[in-house]
Formats: structure tokens, C-alpha cells, sequence
């Protein structure tokens, strides 16, 4: 009906391609084809990735399907100024969770119903209330280790990066025109895949989304080398929780905590 009204120019959504058992990216800009549109436990993908891209915005209004964390990292995109709220249609979608079972990250999930979305469709979730010990849960065995032993259990998880950039590619938040890791003049961080070059990337990707990341999981779920990414991304979140008492992408017009200044705010690590 949004094609058909005008409202959206090209609805990006989920279909199912023979052969790949995950539900891939759709382009449907003409009304008759919406019926290869599909939602099921096989949408993983965070389809607001495509929201800074050129290609796509030159289409015209973007109607985009979101689940509940895909909300979210539209809120971080029109915060930060990347696309405008009357540049997208957005339809979300009533979601219980992705993977069978349910991923980590949907167990913990407190936006199974989107929000301010142009549209909601799906049966009604039942909202549980979630416990807010539980939503950093993977993180604090890692806590509770010294750091030599957390110190080694990284060397050996970045070792094994072979920089391919799936994670930034399927982020919806890194959408930098030209990535730190493509600047030779000066060389930041060196692009060969070893020990000191793989930390400084990781290291540098993590602080960027730091305050940003909405915990969508993309990263890790993609990794060719099952790097837990996720682990990194939520230690980050469970510090600016804690210091800030701040959680990203549930406002849109919301005061990031590294955009803003304010007396109260905590001075961890300044001298």
C-alpha cells in the first residue's frame, strides 16, 4: 500500500533466495511484487545499514522494515544527522526473536514491539520485562577473570582476524565515506592481518561505537572466524550504562553521552 500511495519509493525487506537458508535483503519498488516480502526466524539482517548508502536514497523515500533493534539504529542515524525522519517510511515488525532458538541478544531484548514506526505489523508479543542484571550477562565471566587472562584470551580471539571488514560492512553505524583503516597519509592502523595491527583495529572500531551500538549482534553473527564481537560491543555499553546511566537508540533526539558535556559527568581515568 505504501508503494502503491506514493509514501515509499522502494521497500527494502526481507525474501527467501533457493539455496541460502538465511532470509536475504529485497528491493521491491513496484506494488505487484510485494508477495516475495517475508518475516520468519531467518531475518537476521539489520536492514538499516542501507539507509546511508547512495544508491539506495537515490531511489527516493526508503520504506524500511525493521524489527525492534533495527529501530533502534535508525534512531542513532537520524540523531547523527546521516538520513531525515521524512526520508523513510519505516514498517516495523512485531518480533519474539531471530534464530532458533532465540539469539542471546533477543532473550535480553526490551523492544520486541518497534517504536514510532509509520506502521506495525505482526500478532502482538508478549512483553516480559527484563531484568536489567541479566542484559550484560555474557560479560561478566570476563569480569571476573584477572586481566593477564583476559589479556590472552584476546590475543588469541584477534589472531585469528583475517580483516575482512564483514563487521563493518554489516553495520548499520559504520558509515564513515572513507574508514581510518583506508588512510595511508598517516597510516593509523596498518591493514595486514597480524597480532598488532588486528587489535588496533578492533580496538578502534569498538570505541568508535561506543555510546552508538544498539546490540544488534550483526557483527559477530557475520564473522567468517567467529570472533565475539558482541562481547566487546557489550562491555562498552554495560560502562556507559554504569557511568552515564544511558543506553543508545531508544531516542532519536536523544543527548549522546560523547556529543555532550555536563558537570555530573563522571571523570574515569582523568588525571
Amino acid at each position: 500500500q505504501a508503494l502503491a500511495d506514493g509514501k515509499a519509493a522502494v521497500i527494502v525487506g526481507y525474501a527467501h533466495v533457493p539455496g541460502i537458508k538465511i532470509a536475504s535483503p529485497v528491493f521491491v519498488r513496484d506494488a505487484a511484487d510485494v508477495e516475495q516480502l517475508v518475516f520468519d526466524k531467518t531475518c537476521f539482517g539489520n536492514l538499516a545499514v542501507y539507509l546511508s548508502k547512495p544508491e539506495v536514497r537515490r531511489f527516493g523515500v526508503i520504506g524500511l522494515i525493521v524489527k525492534g533493534c533495527d529501530r533502534k539504529a535508525v534512531n542513532v542515524l537520524l540523531r547523527e544527522k546521516v538520513i531525515k525522519r521524512d526520508e523513510i517510511f519505516l514498517i516495523g515488525l512485531r518480533c519474539s526473536g531471530v534464530g532458533e532458538p532465540p539469539l542471546e541478544k533477543c532473550t535480553v531484548c526490551d523492544v520486541h514491539e518497534p517504536l514510532d514506526c509509520d506502521v506495525v505489523v505482526g500478532e502482538d508479543v508478549e512483553q516480559a520485562p527484563v531484568d536489567a542484571a541479566k542484559r550484560y550477562e555474557n560479560v561478566e565471566p570476563f569480569e571476573q577473570k584477572p586481566l593477564e587472562e583476559r589479556w590472552a584470551f584476546w590475543k588469541k580471539q584477534l589472531d585469528s582476524c583475517i580483516r575482512c571488514y564483514a563487521c563493518r560492512q554489516v553495520c548499520p553505524l559504520c558509515y564513515c565515506k572513507r574508514c581510518i583503516v583506508e588512510k595511508s597519509q598517516p597510516q593509523w592502523v596498518e591493514s595486514s592481518p597480524h597480532l598488532r595491527g588486528n587489535i588496533a583495529w578492533n580496538a578502534a572500531r569498538a570505541f568508535h561505537l561506543t555510546g552508538r551500538c544498539v546490540g544488534c549482534g550483526e557483527c559477530e553473527r557475520v564473522c567468517p572466524m567467529d570472533i565475539p564481537l558482541g562481547h566487546l560491543n557489550d562491555k562498552m555499553a554495560k560502562l556507559v550504562e554504569e557511568w552515564f546511566d544511558y543506553r543508545s537508540g531508544y531516542v532519536a533526539d536523544d543527548k549522546a553521552p560523547f556529543s555532550t558535556w555536563s558537570e555530573d559527568d563522571p571523570e574515569h581515568g582523568i588525571l
